[in-house]
This record gives C-alpha cells, sequence and structure tokens, in this order.
C-alpha cells in the first residue's frame, strides 16, 4: 500500500532531498519549500528514517479536510482512524503548524485536534489517550493553511538530525542534517581530505566520518514507527541490518578538526567517540590563523563562531583579514566553505566568493560562501 509522506528539511536543501529520496525509491516526489512530498511504502518509510541524511522528520499523512471553523477540524480529527494505528495506551502530543490561518487561537485549535482524537479513541475502545508533553509515544501534526487543515502522524519521533550519540554540547550548535547537507553543496568525496579549522562539537567531523564509512545516520537511535501497529517488527529488523551491514571497517581517515578552545576539542573528541568513531579524525588545539594545509588539496568547510568568541565588531574586522590571508598563504589549491550570518564576510574577508548559497540554520538566514583558493600574491 502506498503512503503519502512529507519530510521537512534546512530550507535551502530541498533538492538535494529530492534527490535523496529518489535514490532511495521514493515516487511523486515534490519539492516545496521547506520539504519534499513523496510516496511510498512502509519499508520505504523506514529506510528514509533510518538512512536520510537531509530530512528533519518523516511526515504520514492520514487526514486532510477543508475547514472554516474549528469544529471541521475537531470532526477530521474525530473521524480519522488512530485506533487502527495505535492504542490508548501511548501517549501522544499534538503539534500545530499554521500558514495565513483565519483561526483566532490557534491553541484552541490544537485543543479540538486533541479532543477530537481522544473522542474516537473513546467512542472505539473505551478508552483515551494521555497527553504527554516531554516524551509521548505518539506525536501528531496538524499543518493549517488559510482553509485546509492536514493531520500527520509523525513516524520519526524525535528529530533526524538527532542522531542519537551527542553528548558533549557547545554554543550555537550546527544541527547534523545541515551539517550533512553543506557537505553534499561542497562536493566533498571520501577520498578528499576534508578540514574543520573550528570544529566546535564536531558536526562535520562526525557526518563526513559516517559518509566515508557508510555508516546509516539513524543506526544508533528508536524511530516513533516502531510505537505504530503497522510496524512489522521482524522485516523491520531485516531491513535495518541489511543497511547497517553495509558499514565499512574503522580506518584512518583523512578529516581533520582543530579549535583554538581546548574544551571545543574535547567536546568533538566526546562525540565522535559516543558515535563509534574515536580516533578515526585527527584533532588538535590550534589557531586557525596558524594552521598549516594538511594536504596539498582538500576541502576547508567550517561554521565561523562570529559573534561568540569573537564578541566586538572591530575584533571581527581585524580577524576576517586575516583569515583571508592565512587561506590563500597557506591553502592554495583548497576548496573552502563558510556558513555564516555574518554577510559582511564576503567583503572583509577579502577574498572572491565563486558561490553564495542561501542556507536557513533554524531560523536565523545564513550563506554558505564558496572560495576556490590559488597560489598567488597576497594582499598589501
Amino acid at each position: 500500500m502506498s503512503n503519502q509522506y512529507f519530510s521537512p528539511c534546512p530550507r535551502g536543501l530541498e533538492a538535494l532531498l529530492v534527490d535523496e529520496l529518489t535514490r532511495l525509491g521514493a515516487s511523486d516526489v515534490e519539492q516545496v519549500p521547506g520539504g519534499v512530498a513523496f510516496s511510498g511504502d512502509w519499508p520505504l518509510c523506514w529506510r528514509v528514517n533510518l538512512e536520510s541524511r537531509i530530512a528533519t522528520r518523516v511526515l504520514w499523512r492520514v487526514g486532510q479536510t477543508r475547514y472554516r471553523s474549528e469544529e471541521e477540524i475537531y470532526k477530521l480529527a474525530y473521524a480519522t482512524t488512530w485506533a487502527k494505528w495505535f492504542t490508548p495506551d501511548e501517549t501522544i502530543r499534538i503539534y500545530l503548524t499554521a500558514i495565513r490561518s483565519p483561526l483566532k487561537s490557534l491553541n484552541f485549535a490544537t485543543l479540538r485536534i486533541k479532543d477530537g482524537l481522544c473522542d474516537h479513541f473513546r467512542t472505539v475502545t473505551g478508552k483515551r489517550p494521555s497527553v504527554d508533553t516531554e516524551a509521548p509515544d505518539v506525536r501528531v501534526q496538524a499543518f493549517i493553511t488559510a482553509d485546509t487543515c492536514t493531520l500527520y502522524i509523525d513516524t520519526s519521533g524525535e528529530p533526524l538530525y538527532k542522531r542519537g550519540f551527542k553528548r558533549a554540547k557547545v554554543e550555537a550548535p550546527l544541527k547534523e542534517n545541515l551539517a550533512a547537507g553543506i557537505l553534499k553543496l561542497s562536493g566533498w568525496q571520501p577520498d578528499e581530505p576534508l578540514l574543520d579549522p573550528m570544529c566546535g562539537s564536531g558536526s562535520f567531523l562526525i557526518e563526513a566520518a559516517q559518509i566515508a564509512l557508510d555508516i546509516a545516520p539513524g543506526s544508533g537511535r528508536s524511530f516513533g514507527f516502531e510505537k505504530l501497529k503497522s510496524c512489522d517488527a521482524a522485516e523491520w529488523q531485516r531491513l535495518r541490518g541489511k543497511v547497517l551491514q553495509r558499514r565499512q571497517p574503522n580506518r584512518q581517515l583523512e578529516i581533520f578538526g582543530s579549535d583554538i578552545d581546548p574544551r571545543q576539542v574535547a567536546a568533538s573528541e566526546s562525540n565522535l567517540a559516543a558515535a563509534g568513531l574515536a580516533g578515526l579524525v585527527q584533532l588538535m588545539d590550534a589557531d586557525v590563523l596558524d594552521l598549516e594545509a594538511p594536504a596539498p588539496e582538500g576541502v576547508w568547510v567550517t561554521n565561523p563562531p562570529y559573534g561568540v568568541r569573537l564578541s566586538t565588531g572591530e575584533e571581527l574586522a581585524e580577524w576576517y583579514p586575516k583569515l583571508g590571508d592565512a587561506l590563500k598563504r597557506r591553502f592554495a589549491g583548497w576548496r573552502a566553505y563558510f556558513l555564516t550570518a555574518d554577510l559582511d564576510i564576503a567583503k572583509r574577508i577579502g577574498l572572491k566568493a565563486s558561490k553564495r548559497t542561501p542556507l536557513f540554520n533554524s531560523d536565523l538566514e545564513c550563506r554558505l560562501f564558496e572560495y576556490k583558493l590559488v597560489a598567488g600574491q597576497n594582499r598589501d
């Protein structure tokens, strides 16, 4: 049986998600701002949750109606056959997103969806599920436009960028699916050296290592669909085992990470170890301005911690030109990629960007700047 799904993703990565879903076997793939709609059977849903590096969630569409008031939304929730898919013993939470909705209170609309779902269970089973706002077994997503309400069951549970292993956190972390998307946009291949000179918690390093070793990004976690009646546990475990068997043996990788702050390096080291990648990535304490290229060619990728460790505009104004000089002196032959919301970097760094890709880190509008570094005379 073919189901209808929607996968949100970081804005700017929709085309990459289309390619990924198509490769995994999705049909009726349609890109929209902020995500991709597609069709497929349950094994496809399982594979996307397990293998997608770009998707944030996999939402299964279970109901849709046109509406003019909260009463029509309640009727949709009541008529949806929830009891076919999970039991009242599972806890629930309702999430609602709206665009151009005429309703006066989205909180009230959320409450009416919850009422309709619970009344459905009371009618069918004589028992209603409980609400758990912290760790629900089943997450119901509602999407409301000016005249349409669509209901989804979230088959992922926790968002997919939560790979299930990170222990050490840092300020302004980069979400894993955005890091994976940036690696894809850079054109990096596993046989190329990769360097993140401001590595923070190690998102780029871990995603690159998992790509190099063909490790499924969801291999260390569970998913929401495992709580549903439609999940054939034996078939799911067979599929999961087959995907996990592709993992290559651990080996030393041409992936390098550094940071001027030893605490950041320690965070990367801790997270790499938690992901089963201890010792595979080369880490060092170093100022990015003093780094030497670890290879004649490669990919430099980073999310500069502007405004975090360099707190004043004057410090930034002095630092970016020095960074441009260091890149040109020591990294000729490399491709450099900077994700930043500081759009003045292009003027300050003193290098000509060959590409500027708009991306969003959560709700923060950013640019991914590409610099193709060639040998030449330094600036005065």
